[in-house]
């Protein structure tokens, strides 16, 4: 998931972190969400994986995938990738409980990304609510650490809004992408036959027409 560790310590964090900016001038951190605190992560992840486990099989799939790719990601428990990771959990619990048939690809994420101001809102939902109650100060390196015991505000949160949104994203793409998709692919198949039957031509010089004469083709 992370692909090049050159610049990027693997593994959990060994210590604070926060998502948001920094001040110009003094440097100091603003936050818009802050993270687990590192000593937290390992009994943080234990806890995921008890919930994947024993808690998820019983519950609707995407009340499960809700609930652990958004714990995930507020948790923050890597340096990097955990945006990523957090997206890949989502397609990996509705696959494993059997949401989608096997080896077909359910690009929930595609949806998500149509509505990326409302999944901002989701997310800041509950990391505003945090803010006010995580005692932190600043770090020399311009990171933070967290002064008070904040583990269970990662470890139990009301993933009530996340499922919502969740929820809208799965249907949006069971009632207009996979059809948008699959249209589309119809179409893509039926004029490369047609242009096959009147001339030998390159697959990139195919594809380079059709995006032509399939103006609705679907963003890479």
């Amino acid at each position: 998931m992370i692909g090049d560790d050159r610049f990027v310590r693997l593994g959990l964090r060994d210590e604070g972190g926060f998502v948001g900016e920094h001040e110009r001038e003094s440097r100091m951190p603003v936050p818009d969400h802050i993270s687990a605190r590192p000593q937290d992560l390992a009994s943080l992840i234990d806890g995921m994986i008890a919930f994947d486990r024993d808690a998820a099989p019983h519950l609707d799939p995407v009340i499960a995938a809700a609930v652990l790719a958004f714990g995930f990601v507020y948790a923050h428990p890597f340096e990097d990738g955990n945006g990523r990771i957090h997206r890949y959990l989502i397609h990996h619990v509705l696959a494993m409980r059997g949401f989608n048939p096997p080896g077909v690809v359910f690009p929930v994420s595609a949806a998500i990304l149509d509505r990326i101001d409302d999944y901002r809102r989701v997310l800041e939902s509950y990391s505003q609510r945090l803010l006010p109650v995580v005692k932190w100060k600043a770090t020399e390196r311009g990171n933070i650490e967290v002064l008070n015991n904040t583990a269970d505000f990662y470890r139990f949160f009301d993933a009530t809004p996340h499922a919502e949104f969740l929820y809208a994203c799965v249907r949006k793409t069971i009632e207009e992408d996979l059809p948008n998709e699959t249209t589309y692919l119809r179409r893509y198949d039926a004029f490369r036959s047609g242009v096959g039957a009147m001339i030998d031509m390159p697959d990139s010089t195919v594809e380079q027409h059709s995006r032509s004469a399939l103006p609705h083709a679907p963003a890479e």
